[in-house]
């Protein structure tokens, strides 16, 4: 199992290692965890906080005897955000407009403060759907080209200051009317109306060599009525291996969300999402119950595909590679605490964003 923690990001279940989270980062040693906000403890100071989160991932670390991982949380601002104050909390990315770079790099110096190195940011959606309850005000811009431009500059701040980027969620969860996390969307867009608008964002950021690109739980019947993009050949391998040209690491979204979650409950998706062209794949494990079995079922059906043949070694194999090589640049941070000064001026560019003229 532990050849399938090469392919795991994991969730943990809070400020400390529970024995579940001990069994799973023993037993499948992830190659990187994902941080929620129960993963903070709040309601204490900043150097108290910081003390037991970096306790935390020295744990993860002990556990999974890893010493490079990719620590990754989702941190795009606005509703999307997971530590507590004194941690700068920056509008959502509708209205960064001209300062999404110096945000980014911004938000990417208190990220390396915690010792986390991959932001799952930007979003290359777009706001082109107001009545869309997931995205919205997530997206840069509300046509293709203002989302692209946004996208692109919140992207280079973050590498610039040496935090990996992921654009998402490809190929496009903007124009959807419903949750992804509560049920499976459908968009009924054709290719040729996907190149004209949702592709454009992820193209421009292909071009800039965005390292990761996360899949939608989205169905497109009109590209592949069988399944969802993440695990659609002709979407993934199709659309964006070879008519966009991305060579990096394709991660899914979570698999406990309620699109898909049913899905990989069933022997045989994991090795169909592989073959689609993930490489990576998330589990929270944020579900009520079962959430440890779960995940060990998962990593199970990874081995069971291999032994049965139904998994090519080959396309494990390309996709370990490609793993290999990100994180073989990506750095590893220890947690430090930042000064009051730096805070106030993330403070202040986070109060002019909120204003039409900053």
């Amino acid at each position: 199992m532990h050849r399938f923690g090469h392919h795991l990001i994991v969730g943990i279940s809070g400020t400390t290692l529970n024995d579940e989270d001990k069994r799973i980062l023993s037993a499948l040693k992830p190659i990187g965890i994902i941080f929620y906000a129960k993963n903070f403890r709040y309601g204490i100071h900043y150097e108290d906080w910081l003390q037991i989160f970096q306790e935390l991932i020295k744990q993860i670390r002990q556990y999974t005897e890893r010493e490079s991982m990719f620590m990754t949380i989702d941190h795009e601002g606005g509703t999307v955000h997971r530590p507590y104050l004194p941690i700068t909390r920056f509008p959502h990315a509708f209205l960064l407009q001209f300062r999404a770079r110096e945000v980014a790099a911004s938000a990417a110096l208190e990220l390396k403060s915690l010792g986390i190195n991959v932001s799952w940011a930007p979003v290359a959606d777009i706001f082109s759907n107001p009545n869309n309850p997931i995205i919205g005000s997530r997206a840069f811009g509300a046509t293709p080209e203002s989302a692209a431009a946004g996208a692109r500059e919140y992207f280079l701040g973050l590498r610039e200051a040496g935090i990996i980027g992921c654009a998402k969620h490809f190929p496009g969860h903007g124009d959807t009317s419903t949750d992804s996390h509560l049920e499976l969307p459908t968009l009924n867009l054709t290719l040729d109306e996907l190149r004209s608008r949702e592709l454009i964002p992820f193209q421009v950021l292909i071009t800039e060599q965005v390292p990761m690109i996360m899949t939608a739980h989205i169905l497109f019947p009109k590209i592949d009525a069988d399944v969802p993009a993440t695990l659609s050949q002709p979407i993934l391998t199709g659309i964006l291996r070879e008519e966009l040209g991305f060579e990096g690491v394709i991660v899914s979204d979570d698999l406990d969300m309620k699109a898909v979650s049913d899905m990989y409950s069933r022997s045989g998706t994991v090795a169909q999402t592989f073959k689609a062209g993930c490489d990576l794949f998330i589990v929270s494990r944020n579900l009520p119950s079962s959430s440890s079995e779960r995940t060990l079922a998962i990593a199970q059906d990874f081995v069971d595909s291999l032994s049965n043949g139904s998994l090519d070694e080959r396309i494990v194999e390309a996709a370990r590679m490609r793993i290999d090589s990100l994180l073989a640049i990506a750095p590893q941070y220890s947690v430090s605490s930042l000064d009051k000064d730096t805070l106030l001026r993330h403070a202040e560019l986070a109060i002019a964003c909120s204003f039409k003229n900053p």
